[in-house]
């Protein structure tokens, strides 16, 4: 059977497209969340050596900051010369951004064999139910392990004890900062879902804490299992200017260091922790200062409060719950006055959504609210509504689009063209406007 009559109903095979096999995940078990070790790590075990890293695991966790943690630990690693592999979750546009080597997505004939190779596991005598996430994690780490990297770097998809990543040891684990999210699966509270977050943590092995103000649990939990614990302000520590920063840990220091690439308010905070890892691996993985500076300038994470230049101009955030929006509307405030700021906004159901409004609300001229393409997202109807009910700008009005593109269009049509637009929430939102790669844009009077 060639991938041109693939017949839908059926498994797929090494000979399938990609798409074909994410629709396959899809029908199987849908976008579900399932926490657990027993099922995929059963089907790890029956795919062997396939899934034993020969290299350094750097596992990250956290709430927000995962993804900048990610793409700079990978950016310092291949300017210090190492081959790098780094799986992520989820994808802005392409699933296969979820599985980099070198800083380049792994293409879809790189993916397919170890999708298949997955499903045989998994059907190998008494077939194992594996969520979406779980049957991609395996694929992803699977076809990133065959390009033999020098290093491996996991983002944990959420949580940490339970999620599918945890099933591989960490030579050093990193948390970011950690704050309320996903409380029905994690907890109802910042200890709740600290203790589940320091689940990456190993016996005798680094735990690099770079909230600054971590939960106690966390430092329980590193202390009952012996973890080699490295606290923000107390075994590392950043300090700055307006110009530069310098940086100090146990052994090791940075002075005159440029700003990291990335744009926010914390990436200094997930800087110095990225930092600490460089320091707590140097043995194994040893790096020079000029690789630092590099890797940290020339770092790229999109989404993540990128900011597009143009008329209007234009800001991409996947800030979907109330700490990552609190930090996105310290940013705005930073980037200096507009006379106009417009939003495009969807977001998941299960959300807060209610103080992620009412935070960004002194600040949104316009607001352009999207329904999303997955049963998991609120409607814009009730996300308007719940704007509504909280508001206090009777000068804003607001609007509803059946998606994200719909709503930019909508706001690039009344844009003053010395605004901005602010396209946040969910992942399906700022992928969703990058679809077609980055907007064209243009203020009324420049379309004459």
């Amino acid at each position: 059977m060639t991938a041109a009559t693939l017949d839908p109903a059926l498994p797929p095979d090494a000979t399938a497209p990609l798409a074909h096999w994410l629709a396959h995940l899809e029908r199987l078990h849908g976008q579900r969340i399932t926490l657990g070790l027993e099922r995929v790590r059963a089907v790890a075990e029956r795919l062997g050596e396939a899934l034993r890293p020969a290299c350094p695991v750097i596992t990250v966790a956290g709430t927000n900051g995962k993804g900048s943690t990610c793409a700079m630990l990978e950016a310092i690693y291949r300017a210090a010369g190492y081959r790098t592999a780094l799986y992520t979750s989820p994808h802005l546009v392409h699933f296969e951004e979820r599985a980099r080597r070198d800083g380049v997505p792994l293409a879809a004939a790189d993916l397919v064999p170890a999708f298949a190779a997955v499903e045989a596991a998994r059907t190998a005598g008494e077939a194992v139910a594996l969520s979406y996430f779980e049957f991609t994690t395996l694929a992803c780490v699977h076809a990133l392990l065959a390009q033999r990297p020098d290093v491996l770097i996991l983002e944990v998809g959420m949580g940490g004890r339970l999620d599918a990543v945890n099933l591989w040891d960490a030579d050093c684990a990193v948390i970011t900062s950690i704050d309320l999210d996903h409380m029905e699966y994690l907890g109802p509270d910042r200890e709740a879902i600290g203790y589940e977050k320091a689940g990456v943590a190993r016996t005798g092995r680094p735990l690099i804490v770079s909230d600054p103000l971590p939960p106690r649990s966390v430092l329980e939990r590193a202390r009952e299992i012996d973890a080699d614990l490295w606290l923000a302000g107390r075994d590392f520590r950043h300090s700055g200017d307006r110009q530069q920063w310098a940086w100090q840990g146990r052994a090791r220091r940075y002075g005159g260091l440029a700003y990291p690439a990335l744009r926010g308010v914390n990436q200094l905070v997930n800087a110095s922790g990225v930092l600490a890892v460089l320091e707590a691996l140097h043995a194994r993985l040893p790096v020079a200062a000029q690789a630092v500076r590099q890797g940290l300038a020339l770092v790229e994470w999109p989404g993540r409060f990128q900011i597009v230049p143009g008329e209007p101009v234009l800001v991409l955030d996947v800030a979907h719950n109330p700490h990552a929006v609190a930090a996105l509307a310290e940013n705005l405030d930073a980037m200096g006055f507009y006379p106009q700021t417009q939003a495009v906004f969807g977001a998941m159901a299960d959300k807060d959504v209610r103080p992620m409004l009412e935070r960004l609300d002194p600040l949104i001229d316009a607001w352009h609210f999207c329904d999303l393409p997955t049963a998991r997202a609120a409607r814009a109807t009730d996300l308007q509504a719940l704007w509504q009910g909280g508001t206090r700008r009777a000068d804003v009005a607001a609007r509803t689009y059946p998606d994200p593109v719909a709503a930019l269009q909508a706001a690039l049509g009344a844009a003053d063209p010395a605004g901005r637009i602010v396209v946040f929430g969910s992942f399906y939102t700022v992928g969703g406007v990058l679809q077609h790669g980055l907007p064209r844009r243009g203020a009324k009077h420049l379309q004459a």
